[in-house]
């Protein structure tokens, strides 16, 4: 049989075509971005030609503030960025936490409307939530709560929180309830066993709702740029969107650089802790593995 009648009878035995198209896309996908990336270490203005390798765009003369470091816009938007990532980060995740537990507990009809309202901030396209967001704190809380940096957190919760909620449910539907009943059969109080017993099996899920929403939130650009106020409160994707308009310097490809470094070490990171914080689950997984292929 020639290979190309083999190849028709079982396409999927070598998919070389499927393959082609996967390295391709993500060619296409990841070579903006290296191509970015080396043009912030370039030496001189030009974004199309070469001009030797430099640090000037990353920690440049402090008297021309045209660097990462020494530009003062640039560095604004960093910490405002910082400041919502991490702030929405420590609302968000507890906040679903608690509240996958309570859907996890709660029995009748209420749960599923509950689940249904988290679910329907997650699914709506981020821009109908930015203008809704938008909308109500210019409409409805105009004198309560002003646009800027409050605002733009409280959106972000608003919409990541239900990432803290998917991941941290999965979890609880793989554990069950067997450790919080043996707990309570050992004479602990409902709260002790959450605390003591719950919680632990929670962590890899707990870092890993951690590290998505802080990356998320890091680079959203469309919650934070309806609701914020003016520069003071620009992230830094805000501040990246505005200069790409206007034939940026090459220190918005480093800005873009650190804030790619960033994402991809909280996701990192937190791939780190939940391989530590579910060493044993795998230990344990591996020895009934062998248990069984002992038995066969």
């Amino acid at each position: 049989m020639n290979p190309v009648s083999r190849w028709w009878r079982d396409p999927w035995r070598k998919p070389y075509a499927l393959a082609t198209v996967t390295w391709a896309y993500l060619a296409w996908s990841i070579l903006p971005v290296l191509i970015a990336i080396g043009f912030s270490f370039n030496g001189g203005r030009s974004r199309s030609a070469w001009q030797g390798f430099s640090f000037r765009w990353w920690v440049g003369d402090p008297n021309a503030q045209e660097s990462l470091l020494y530009d003062p816009a640039l560095r604004q938007a960093i910490f405002q960025s910082l400041r919502l990532a991490i702030v929405t980060t420590l609302v968000a995740v507890p906040l679903g936490t608690l509240f996958a537990i309570g859907i996890d507990r709660w029995h009748g009809r209420g749960p599923g409307l509950a689940n249904f309202m988290m679910l329907f901030s997650f699914v709506v396209p981020e821009i109908i939530l930015g203008v809704a967001l938008f909308l109500f704190f210019i409409f409805t809380l105009k004198s309560v709560l002003q646009l800027g940096t409050l605002a733009q957190i409280l959106g972000l919760v608003t919409f990541q929180a239900s990432y803290a909620v998917i991941i941290v449910r999965a979890r609880l539907l793989s554990i069950g309830p067997e450790y919080e009943e043996a707990a309570m059969d050992l004479g602990g109080s409902p709260t002790q066993s959450v605390r003591r017993v719950l919680l632990p099996l929670l962590y890899p899920a707990i870092f890993a709702s951690a590290a998505l929403v802080f990356a998320d939130s890091l680079d959203d650009f469309v919650i934070v740029r309806y609701l914020s106020s003016g520069a003071s409160s620009e992230p830094l994707s805000v501040k990246i969107y505005d200069a790409a308009r206007a034939a940026p310097p090459p220190s918005v490809n480093a800005a873009a650089t650190m804030m790619l470094i960033a994402t991809l070490s909280a996701i990192g990171i937190a791939a780190l802790a939940y391989r530590h914080f579910t060493r044993g689950e795998r230990q344990e997984a591996g020895g009934a593995k062998d248990f069984v292929s002992f038995q066969v």
